[in-house]
C-alpha cells in the first residue's frame, strides 16, 4: 500500500521522513524492524561500572541546560535524584529535553561514565513500573522520533491487511507463527520470548522467497540455448606459453570451467570470484581471445574510466600479436574518437570492446556480441548488465568479483549462478603490512611516510569526503591536499584525484602519477578498483571507520602491485569497539576471503552482495553466516515449491524476480 493512501493517514511531511529513511510503502515499514532492544530492568547502582548500559529511574531536580554546537548539534544537561544520590545526565541532539519539568519521575537509559555521570541514549517521561518491559529501539533521523515510528508502525498495521507468505503447511510443519503476529511481535513485543519466536519466522520467511527467487531465475536463464562456440585450443595455449610468469593452477581450472560453457549448447551464467591481484582480469583476456578465435566479438564492463583505460592498455598488450583489435569507450574520449570506435565495433574490425556505462547506449553496435564480462560485478545494477547483455544475441555471461566470500556462502547467496573461485595468488607476491592507528593524523606514522617518499616510493592518501561539509565529519580531499602540500613543500608534488574531476583532469592526474611526475595522490576511492601504480607502496586512509571492510581490502590492494613491500595506515578517531574490532580484523590478515566473511558476519550481506542492486530479495533479519540451519531447510523447502509450481502459484507470484537477465 502506497504511503499517500487515505487509510493510513498520514501527513506529508511523516511521508517526507519516511522516505529519508528510506520507507516508501506500508510493506517497508512492517519490515523496518528495530536494531536493538531496550529491556525496562533497573540495574543496581552498586554493580554499575565504567561504560555499562544502565538503564534506572529517576527524579529531575535541575533545570535543564542547553549548548548548542556545530550544525543542528546540541547537547543538553541536567541532575537527577535516584538511588539517594544526584546524577548528572547528558544527552546529545535531544533539544526537546530542556522541557523536562522540576520533580517529574522519568526513566533513562544510557552509559555510566564514572564518577556519578550518565550519558543517556533515551529517557522516557514516565516511572518503570508504567513502560512495556521490553521496548524496540529504530534508527531514526532528526525530525522523526521513535514515539513517530511506532506510532506509524502501528497505523499501517492496523490498516492493511497483513497475508502469510509461508505456505500454511510449511507453518505448520515448523512451528512458524503467522505473519501478523509474528511482525506484532517484533514491533510490540511483551517478552524476549517474543521477540525469538518473531525473528525465527521472519527469518525463515525471507531465506524461502530468496531461495525461490533464485530458483526461479535459475530456471528462467537455463533455459537459454546457443550454437556453441568453436575455437583452436592450441592457440590458446600458445599464447599461454607466451606469458612471462606461469598461471596458478586455479586459473587453468577456472579457465577449463569457461571453456566448458563456451562450447557447451547452454548459454554461461557464471561468476568468477578471487582476492585482489589473483590474476582474474587475465582470465577473463583468454577468454575473450577464445571468443575472438571463434569468430564472434567479446565486451568488457569496467565501473570506471580510469580501469577501462587500463584494461585497455593491458590486454592490447597481451593480445595485439595474436592479431586482435582491443578498443576502449568512455564519456571521457572525444566525438571523433568515440564515432570512431563505434563504427569499428558495428563492422566487426574490433573484436574486443572494453568500457564503462558508454557500452550500454543503444548506439553501441556489435556486429556479433558472443561473451560479455563485468568486472566489478556488484558495482553494477540489474537493468545496467541486462541491458549489455541484450545487443548479443545469446551471448555467454561471466561476472567477475573482488570481494570473495567462501564456497559454501557463494552457493548459498549466488545460487542461481555457476561459480569459479581463484583461491591461490601468485607465487612470491608479498602480503599488504597493514597497522591501525587510533588517531586521525599520520604524525605518528610521519617518519615511516618521509623514508617512504625517499626511497622514491609514492603514496596515495585517501578520504572519504571531497570537500568540507560539516554535517560529514570527515577528512576531504581538497583541504587534505592543501595541507599536504605545505608540509612536503617543493620536495614531492601532491595530486588530487576525485570522482566530480573532468575525465581528461583524471586521466592526466594517473599519468603523472605512474610517470612519477606525482610522489604524493590524495584521492577519493576512485582508486579502489584496477589502478595499478607498482612503484606506489604505501597508503593512508582517513576516516578508516567509515569504509566497509572489504572496500578497504580492495583500496590496500594497490599498494602491493610488484616486489616491493606495500604498507597501508588505518587512521581513525573512533572508539566505537566494533568498529575497532573490524578494524583489527584488517590489520590481522590479507586474506580476502576471511575478510569477505567477517564483514559479512559483522555487517549483513548488503555491504558484500549489494543485494538492492541484485535483482534479488535482500536480507534484513536473516544472516547468512549465523543462520545456517535455517537457510539449508528454506532451500530444500524451495526446490520442493518450484518442483510443483501448481501448488504454490501465490509465492510464486511473489517471488519472481526481476532477474539478472531476462
Amino acid at each position: 500500500m502506497d504511503l499517500n493512501a487515505k487509510q493510513l493517514k498520514l501527513t506529508k511531511k511523516q511521508i517526507e521522513k519516511l522516505n529519508a529513511l528510506h520507507i516508501y510503502d506500508s510493506e517497508d515499514v512492517l519490515r523496518y524492524y528495530p536494531y536493538r532492544y531496550e529491556m525496562m530492568k533497573q540495574d543496581d547502582y552498586s554493580q554499575w561500572k565504567i561504560k555499562d548500559k544502565v538503564t534506572f529511574e529517576a527524579e529531575v531536580i535541575s533545570s535543564v541546560r542547553t549548548f548548542r554546537f556545530g550544525v543542528k548539534k546540541s547537547v543538553c544537561s541536567f541532575d537527577v535524584m535516584a538511588f539517594d544520590r544526584i546524577l548528572h545526565v547528558s544527552i546529545f541532539n535531544r533539544p526537546w529535553a530542556k522541557q523536562l519539568p522540576l520533580n517529574k519521575i522519568i526513566t533513562i537509559s544510557g552509559v555510566y561514565n564514572g564518577k556519578d555521570k550518565v550519558t543517556a541514549m533515551s529517557y522516557q517521561e514516565k516511572p518503570m513500573a508504567e513502560i512495556d518491559p521490553i521496548t524496540p529501539v529504530y534508527s531514526v533521523k532528526e525530525g522523526i522520533t521513535q514515539k513517530d515510528i511506532r506510532n506509524i508502525i502501528r497505523k499501517v498495521m492496523s490498516a492493511v491487511e497483513i497475508r502469510d507468505i509461508v505456505p500454511g503447511e510449511l507453518m505448520d510443519r515448523y512451528r512458524l507463527l503467522e505473519r501478523k503476529e509474528a511482525l506484532r511481535c517484533v514491533h510490540e513485543p511483551r517478552s524476549e520470548e517474543d521477540v525469538q519466536k518473531a525473528y525465527r519466522t521472519l527469518k525463515y520467511e525471507e531465506f524461502l522467497i530468496f531461495f525461490v527467487s533464485i530458483l526461479l531465475n535459475r530456471e528462467t536463464q537455463f533455459v537459454m540455448m546457443k550454437q556453441g562456440k568453436s575455437f583452436d585450443t592450441a592457440k590458446i595455449q600458445q599464447l599461454i606459453d607466451s606469458l612471462p610468469y606461469k598461471m596458478t593452477e586455479d586459473q587453468i581450472k577456472v579457465l577449463q570451467d569457461i571453456f566448458l560453457d563456451m562450447t557447451s549448447d547452454r548459454c554461461m551464467y557464471r561468476l568468477l570470484q578471487g582476492d585482489v591481484g589473483c590474476g582474474k582480469t587475465l582470465v577473463a583476456a583468454i577468454a575473450m581471445y577464445a571468443c575472438v578465435l571463434s569468430g564472434q566479438q567479446a565486451a568488457l564492463l569496467a565501473p570506471t574510466e580510469i580501469l577501462a583505460s587500463q584494461h585497455e592498455a593491458n590486454i592490447s598488450s597481451l593480445l595485439s600479436s595474436a592479431g586482435v583489435r582491443v578498443r576502449a569507450l568512455y564519456a571521457g574520449m572525444n566525438t571523433k574518437q568515440q564515432l570512431e570506435v563505434l563504427e569499428e565495433v558495428r563492422e566487426g574490425r574490433a573484436d574486443i570492446l572494453i568500457g564503462t556505462h558508454s557500452l550500454i547506449q543503444e548506439r553501441v553496435e556489435f556486429a556479433d556480441l558472443g561473451l560479455v564480462i563485468a568486472d566489478e560485478q556488484q558495482r553494477f545494477g540489474v537493468e545496467q548488465r541486462k541491458a549489455l547483455r541484450a545487443k548479443g544475441e545469446k551471448a555467454d555471461f561471466l561476472l567477475m568479483s573482488a570481494t570473495p566470500i567462501p564456497r559454501t556462502l557463494a552457493s548459498t547467496l549466488y545460487g542461481d549462478m555457476d561459480i569459479s573461485t581463484i583461491e591461490t595468488m601468485p607465487p612470491g607476491r608479498k602480503q599488504v603490512i597493514t597497522k591501525l592507528i587510533r588517531e586521525n593524523s599520520f604524525r605518528s606514522v610521519l617518519d615511516n611516510i618521509y623514508q617512504l617518499l625517499e626511497r622514491g616510493r609514492q603514496l596515495y592518501v585517501i578520504c572519504a569526503a571531497v570537500e568540507k561539509n560539516e554535517e560529514f565529519n570527515a577528512r576531504n580531499v581538497n583541504d587534505t591536499a592543501a595541507s599536504l602540500q605545505k608540509l612536503f613543500g617543493q620536495k614531492y608534488n601532491v595530486g588530487l584525484l576525485h570522482g566530480r574531476m573532468s575525465s581528461e583532469e583524471k586521466q592526466q592526474i594517473m599519468n603523472d602519477f605512474e610517470s612519477g611526475r606525482i610522489s604524493v595522490l590524495v584521492s577519493t576511492t576512485v582508486v579502489e578498483v584496477g589502478v595499478n601504480v607498482v612503484n606506489a607502496t604505501g597508503m593512508i586512509i582517513y576516516d578508516a571507520d567509515r569504509f566497509g571492510m572489504s572496500q578497504i581490502h580492495q583500496l590496500r590492494g594497490r599498494v602491493q602491485r610488484g616486489s616491493e613491500q606495500g604498507y597501508c595506515w588505518l587512521l581513525t578517531g573512533s572508539q566505537d569497539e566494533k568498529v575497532l574490532e573490524r578494524l583489527e580484523i584488517l590489520e590481522k590478515t590479507t586474506n580476502g576471503f576471511e575478510i569477505s566473511y567477517q564483514d559479512l558476519r559483522l555487517r549483513g550481506p548488503g555491504d558484500i552482495l549489494g543485494t538492492k542492486q541484485s535483482g534479488l530479495p535482500d536480507f534484513i533479519l536473516g544472516n547468512p553466516v549465523e543462520d545456517t540451519r535455517i537457510i539449508a531447510q528454506a532451500r530444500k523447502d524451495a526446490e520442493q515449491i518450484i518442483a510443483y509450481p501448481q501448488d504454490y502459484r501465490e509465492l510464486i507470484a511473489r517471488c519472481r524476480p526481476a532477474s539478472y537477465m531476462d
